[in-house]
């Protein structure tokens, strides 16, 4: 009879290069689920969970957040394969980054424009209180890709 070894949070932690921290926050959004919990509080995780923690790190290097991963894990759990929620999620976040190409692409123009002017201008006359004539000059439309309303 073999006996099961379970790891401790500090343990996996080690073999998976992430901070405690990281790994509590990870069981707290149930991405990542104790086997047991001991009578002082411990988190013990299985042999699995070193794997589910990579499958989660790379899940992320394709910039999936924590809110679809726990999606997908989800799916996983019932029992089913979570591939065609993948590819679903995949095809909208290349939709999302052409829709951010583009608008990026338009503010480019934007900012080189206001750098060609200001290239051909340099000395605008402004008030002692003003902080840049430059800046002043933009009109408030200009909006960065990032920029929330």
């Amino acid at each position: 009879m073999s006996k099961v070894t379970y790891l401790k949070i500090g343990e996996l932690a080690k073999q998976t290069g992430l901070a405690v921290g990281t790994l509590r926050y990870y069981s707290d959004l149930r991405l990542l689920q104790p086997v047991q919990r001991g009578n002082n509080g411990y988190r013990y995780y299985d042999s699995s969970a070193a794997s589910q923690v990579e499958f989660i790190k790379k899940a992320q290097s394709l910039g999936f957040t924590l809110e679809e991963i726990k999606q997908i894990l989800d799916v996983r759990d019932r029992g089913e394969k979570p591939c065609n929620l993948v590819k679903d999620l995949l095809n909208h976040k290349i939709e999302q980054l052409e829709l951010q190409i583009r608008q990026m692409t338009v503010f480019k123009v934007e900012l080189e424009e206001y750098r060609t002017t200001w290239t051909n201008s340099p000395n605008l006359e402004s008030p002692p209180e003003e902080i840049c004539p430059l800046i002043s000059s933009v009109s408030l439309h200009l909006r960065s890709p990032n920029q929330t309303h």
